[in-house]
């Protein structure tokens, strides 16, 4: 997408073909396991990429390919490979760059399931090495000749931290590596963040791009401006031949396709229609959590997080970043576990469910579910507490979020 257009316009003519074939306005859904063939020969050519087709969906489906066309475009990379879930895109970006004695920097404030994902891998001899705060300086301390990947998220949950990307990017560039961003939080209608210098970036699209609720599964596009150093990323050497294309050629043909991590052809039909609706969602969404934001700032008895709030530490990044928008969650403490349950249990408008990026408000308590596994370092760095509520702002009535939220609030006093 090159920005010709603003972003729905864009989103609706220039990200999505304009019809796939037999007049077809939305690619149709290949829900088949295998595609044949005429002739033996067809499918050799199609085996050895000497022609292009369709053998098997874990190695490629017409499904898949248009939902990767559509995101590559909205964040303006080379080239996506879709996955089964956010979860599977992190963990296969990193698995593609890293090899055991490598390591990884990463912000100490990641989503838990992040965190959960890089213990792992130090079972594999992949060395997570974190900083209290993701920035240029702490990048070039920590950065070894053993390091291969910077990752960040560009807005943290919970935390709701701002990742200064050209900052980091920088950094990241002087060691050699890419910069690795999660944007599932931020999404490309608030950000694009190749346009500031990140090399790859993830998405789990069960959020804000499916937006339904409805379908797990995750995404990594390349910006493709990373001259890669194959002595130093020895694991794509196997693909040094293609240059700036080969992170995704180690994706395609060896994570993605041994792996398995492959989306479902359903869920990417699902999502692909989920994200034509992208940017007036994320408007909405974006305009109730300030309105509701701002409105528990004036509650004298709880503190509330949000980023395009005044006076918030990263209000200068969002304004610079993302356009002045604060994304769409918001973090409050209540003082108590125990006031935090009671906030919670008496909503009327808000369903305590543990997902983020739905329509609907999502409300939960982050300590005794996402990271009830975690030890206290990491959920202090992550900025959960026992009485920290993180609220998912939907597109309901701003009015009636806001009502429902200071009654609750109000009502937890009695």
């Amino acid at each position: 997408m090159e920005n010709k257009c603003r972003f729905n316009t864009g989103l609706l003519h220039e990200a999505s073909p304009k019809e796939f074939g037999n007049r077809q306005i939305l690619p149709p859904i290949s829900q088949v396991t295998a595609f044949g063939y005429e002739s033996m020969e067809e499918l050799e050519k199609v085996f050895s990429h000497k022609s292009m087709g369709y053998a098997y969906t874990r190695i490629g489906n017409p499904t898949l390919a248009a939902f990767e066309q559509k995101i590559n475009a909205l964040e303006g990379g080379i080239g996506a490979i879709s996955c089964s879930s956010g979860m599977a895109a992190i963990s296969s970006s990193l698995l593609a760059l890293c090899e055991s004695g490598d390591e990884i920097i990463a912000g100490r404030g990641l989503y838990g399931g992040t965190i959960d994902l890089l213990r792992d891998l130090e079972k594999l001899g992949i060395h997570t090495v974190y900083a209290d705060v993701l920035d240029g300086d702490s990048i070039r301390r920590l950065a070894t000749e053993r390091t291969r990947a910077v990752f960040g998220e560009v807005i943290s949950n919970p935390a709701l931290n701002i990742l200064d990307i050209r900052e980091a990017a920088s950094a990241a560039h002087e060691a050699g590596v890419p910069l690795i961003v999660d944007s599932t939080t931020a999404t490309p209608y608030l950000i694009r963040p190749f346009e500031y210098g990140a090399d790859i970036v993830v998405h789990s699209t069960s959020k804000y791009i499916n937006g339904g609720g409805n379908s797990i599964g995750g995404i990594i596009i390349d910006g493709g401006k990373l001259d890669w150093n194959f002595e130093k990323h020895s694991a794509l050497s196997d693909h040094k031949k293609y240059r700036k294309m080969a992170f995704l050629l180690k994706l395609r043909t060896d994570l993605w396709e041994n792996l398995g991590g492959c989306m479902s052809p359903m869920n990417a039909y699902l999502t692909y229609i989920g994200a034509d609706t992208l940017g007036l969602r994320m408007q909405h969404i974006c305009e109730n959590a300030d309105a509701l934001a701002r409105a528990l700032s004036e509650e004298e008895d709880i503190s509330v997080n949000y980023p395009a709030l005044p006076g918030n530490p990263n209000h200068s990044l969002a304004k610079s970043q993302l356009g002045g928008h604060g994304g769409g969650i918001l973090t409050f403490r209540a003082g108590s576990k125990e006031r935090a349950f009671a906030i919670i249990n008496s909503l009327k408008y808000a369903l305590i469910a543990s997902n983020i990026g739905d329509i609907r408000t999502l409300v939960i308590h982050p300590l005794s579910t996402l990271y009830i596994n975690s030890d206290e370092e990491s959920t202090e760095a992550a900025g959960v507490f026992d009485d920290l509520i993180r609220v998912s702002v939907g597109i309901e009535d701003r009015e009636d979020l806001i009502d429902d939220f200071l009654g609750a609030v109000r009502g937890s006093r009695k």
